[in-house]
């Protein structure tokens, strides 16, 4: 598992989303299917446009990552030589033999996810993917319910959410929220109520078979973001459970009701150890188990840096206060692991904090968002502003970014440019009114 073989790739990039769009184009699924889904009479288009035609065409809007040079000399290759040569024996035994090993890989992850899959996208091609292999298949009739956990209706319309939610992830932050309030008698009912969802969506064991064949990371004690039935295990969302269950453990059980085992707490932070990077960060979902240079090949063009699963700071930081809360409570269970552990991931916050003293936030917008974390995870290690450098230059890069008004604003620019555009927006407002 933490080898860095190029084709054990991360989980958003090739292998969970693009082994569906693998099977698809070779079971020639073409206008003709979505024709006949949706139902459209409308559509015009020759059926010799499948999904070779159409790969690289995106709304411009839309063109975050325009592919480069080599992708269109390595996907040309493959649909000019490559696929016609194994359209006929003996290469049709081999393709053959690769439209099984895909169908494999989706199944394993239709079932371990209860047909809710790791996200929209995917969700929709797996379905497809069965109705191609057989329309009539348990797997298809499994995926179809199991729709109605993307689907809202806003004003204008019905939408697909980016997750199937995130009620783990709110939940365990507005339990944290509620218990420093020290309100246990107003907020005693509510508490109860959450520390039931998040003992009830803790993983307790790990996906079935063998996990280095199927390109998996543990997941027995993690937390997953939104619900045990997606069960993904997240290294962020277990440790804000575990520092919400840990709290929790230590109210009254009569008001908030029994604590989790504290087998379970264990088994959270052996799932957090195992989710070290070398570089001392932490990552999503899985270990960054290969290289930056397999970005080149990322057909994503609405999304960047995506193939592989990166160390981020906001992960990082989660499972520093994680553990550090661990510690306290169970200062024996595997004292010298962890010590190393936060170690390690401090020097890495350390080490990636920006010359402005800002970090770069990848899961919210975006320097202020990062920034929070980073100095919560070094305050969680004991350094204060007197002690440590970068918590000193970390506020002075928030107050010099106060707006008069007394709070902070930000464009979502600053993900996309990676420059911050906090004054740039402030001067535009200005000259507006």
């Amino acid at each position: 598992m933490e080898g860095k073989e190029p084709w054990k790739k991360g989980v958003h990039g090739f292998w969970i989303m693009v082994v569906p769009r693998q099977y698809l184009p070779g079971e020639k699924c073409g206008f003709q299917y979505l024709e006949y889904l949706i139902g459209l009479e409308t559509i015009h288009c020759p059926q010799k446009f499948g999904f070779s035609h159409i790969f690289f065409q995106s709304i411009q809007e839309d063109l975050y990552y325009p592919h480069p040079l080599i992708q269109d000399i390595l996907w040309g290759t493959l649909h000019k030589v490559v696929e016609p040569a194994l359209m006929h024996w003996p290469g049709s035994m081999l393709r053959e033999r690769a439209l099984q090993s895909v169908m494999k890989h989706v199944h394993y992850e239709d079932e371990n996810t209860h047909y809710i899959c790791i996200g929209p996208v995917n969700k929709v091609l797996n379905m497809l993917c069965c109705w191609v292999e057989d329309s009539n298949s348990e797997a298809f009739k499994r995926h179809l319910p199991r729709i109605l956990d993307y689907l809202w209706v806003a004003e204008d319309g019905m939408k697909m959410q980016g997750y199937n939610g995130s009620q783990l992830w709110d939940t365990a932050f507005a339990t944290q929220a509620l218990i420093s309030t020290d309100l246990l008698d107003d907020c005693g009912p509510m508490l109860k109520k959450a520390h039931m969802y998040i003992e009830r969506s803790q993983v307790i064991e790990d996906c079935p078979g063998d996990l280095n064949f199927w390109y998996r990371h543990i997941s027995k004690g993690a937390w997953p973001f939104s619900t045990r039935d997606h069960g993904w295990p997240i290294s962020d969302c277990s440790s804000e459970g575990l520092k919400a269950a840990l709290a929790l453990s230590q109210l009254p059980q009569d008001i908030v009701g029994k604590p989790i085992p504290s087998q379970r707490f264990f088994d959270s932070v052996s799932f957090m150890l195992s989710m070290q990077n070398n570089d001392g960060g932490f990552a999503t979902y899985e270990l960054t188990r290969s290289y930056p240079w397999l970005e080149i090949i990322n057909p994503a063009e609405t999304f960047g840096d995506i193939v592989i699963d990166y160390s981020y700071v906001e992960c990082t930081s989660a499972v520093i206060q994680a553990l550090v809360a661990f510690k306290k409570l169970y200062p024996e269970h595997q004292c010298k692991e962890i010590e190393a552990c936060i170690s390690k991931a401090t020097r890495y916050i350390e080490n990636i904090q920006r010359h402005d003293g800002s970090w770069y936030g990848s899961w919210g917008v975006c320097f202020t968002y990062g920034t929070w974390f980073g100095v919560l995870g070094l305050v969680a290690t004991g350094k204060t502003y007197q002690n440590c450098s970068n918590i000193r230059n970390a506020c002075e890069f928030l107050l010099s970014k106060q707006l008069p008004s007394g709070g902070w604003g930000e464009s979502y620019l600053s993900c996309q440019d990676k420059v911050n555009f906090f004054v740039v927006s402030f001067f535009i407002l200005s000259f507006y009114f």
